[in-house]
């Protein structure tokens, strides 16, 4: 039935070891060179990755520090502006009180002045006014 060829099973060991040969040396081990140069790019991009997000933490701070110092100078000069607009309301304040007080002091020497004249004035047409009241009386 089953006949053993003692020739023929050392050739086809011969063929699957020389067969198993030029598989390793032409496909296993570049595949598994393949495999490694991976691998070893996978952890120098995680690295790469790694050391960019801590430097990205870098910047994130240096940008939260830029942020606040221009907050800081916006609300300087903010308050600068305020106070200098605040001291150009105080002049002008202060020119137009002076302007007023000025016309009040006007007024109130021309109402003097006015006040002096009237009184003359009356004083003068007093014999006038009393004559006219003895006129009147006497026609009662």
């Amino acid at each position: 039935m089953l006949d053993i060829h003692l020739p023929l099973m050392l050739f086809v060991l011969a063929l699957f070891l020389i067969l198993l040969v030029l598989l390793n040396s032409m496909l296993f081990q570049p595949l598994v060179k393949f495999m490694d140069d991976r691998n070893h790019s996978i952890a120098k991009d995680l690295e790469a990755a790694k050391s960019l997000s801590g430097n990205s933490g870098e910047l994130n701070a240096k940008a939260d520090e830029n942020i606040s110092n221009a907050k800081n100078e916006a609300a300087t000069i903010r308050q600068k502006a305020v106070e200098e607009q605040k001291l150009l309301a105080a002049s002008k304040v202060e020119t137009k009180q002076n302007e007023l007080d000025k016309e009040y002091a006007s007024f109130l020497e021309r109402l003097t002045s006015d006040k002096e004249n009237l009184k003359n004035e009356l004083l003068s047409q007093m014999p006038l006014f009393k004559e006219s009241l003895k006129a009147k009386f006497s026609k009662l």
